[in-house]
């Protein structure tokens, strides 16, 4: 359990929790392992689960068949390495997930929490759900920003242009 604790305190997204807060989200954790190439989950699937990288890294990918694009591998958006969360919109939201995710190296540890443990772990430790929520606002407003900011980049300064 341990091992679990230091992985998660690592962690941006359990940033500034205590010792007891740290095992009892501990206590949810499920480790799953993945190989190169692994899909954690596809695009479009059921959103349930947070994920916190204990080992490796994971690519996030997107597919764009929509615009025509038959890139079956998809195109990555983001690499995330050890101590980065990721599927934690589902914590707000059971929809359908805008993105893949792959492992991108072999034994890629995850720490698997399920939505509606962690919910209810924060119903009962207000303080804890609190903290939670505070630091995925701050996660996700990042990664709102730093899309901002690539958008801005291909918008402002295109490669075909001369």
């Amino acid at each position: 359990m341990n091992v679990v604790v230091n992985f998660l305190k690592q962690s941006d997204i359990f940033y500034q929790f205590t010792s007891t807060q740290l095992e009892l989200v501990a206590n949810l954790c499920q480790e799953s392992v993945y190989n190169e190439g692994d899909v954690i989950f596809p695009e479009n699937s059921r959103s349930k689960e947070l994920y916190v990288i204990a080992q490796g890294e994971v690519d996030i990918l997107i597919h764009r068949t929509v615009t025509g694009d038959e890139d079956k591998n998809g195109t990555v958006v983001a690499r995330l390495r050890r101590g980065q969360s990721f599927g934690e919109v589902a914590l707000v939201d059971e929809g359908l997930r805008s993105a893949s995710a792959c492992a991108a190296q072999k034994d890629t540890r995850l720490l698997v929490i399920q939505r509606d443990k962690i919910i209810m772990l924060c119903e009962t430790y207000p303080q804890l759900g609190y903290r939670l929520m505070y630091n995925l606002a701050a996660d996700l407003a990042m990664k709102i920003r730093n899309t901002d900011l690539r958008i801005r980049e291909q918008v402002l300064y295109p490669a075909d242009k001369k």
